[in-house]
């Protein structure tokens, strides 16, 4: 319990400074992604099953889907240990979220946009690190 504990917190702080596609907030401060939208389960010998739930500003928020994938990107490129990761709108907080929920989720769907120049520029200034 105390490692799934300390293993949300160190997914946490890998999402938190992400910053937002339009604005110059993270999306900490924006309040899109909480502490206590991370989850956290061993499901094997030093494998974790990492559970976002993030929330976007509003309901029809035409770039939910982006967030997922920085934050999948993001976690792929960081996170230190063995794990699968799943990305959720938090349940009521968008209007197609089960669509988005589905895309987010899908490796070739990821895959696809990730070789988009445009969209895979975006990402990488959401991304990074600021100096």
């Amino acid at each position: 319990r105390a490692m799934e504990h300390d293993r949300a917190i160190e997914v946490y702080d890998i999402i938190r400074t992400i910053r937002d596609p339009e604005k110059p907030n993270t999306l900490e401060e924006l309040e899109v992604v909480t502490e206590n939208g991370v989850e956290v389960q061993e499901i094997g010998e030093d494998e974790y099953l990492v559970v976002i739930r993030f929330t976007p500003t509003v309901p029809h928020c035409s770039l939910a889907t982006l967030i997922g994938l920085c934050l999948r990107i993001k976690l792929q490129r960081c996170l230190p240990f063995r794990h699968k990761l799943e990305i959720y709108i938090s349940e009521g907080t968008h209007s197609t979220e089960e669509d988005i929920n589905k895309q987010i989720n899908d490796k070739e769907r990821v895959a696809a946009a990730m070789e988009n120049p445009t969209l895979r520029e975006i990402v990488e200034q959401c991304v990074t690190e600021p100096d």
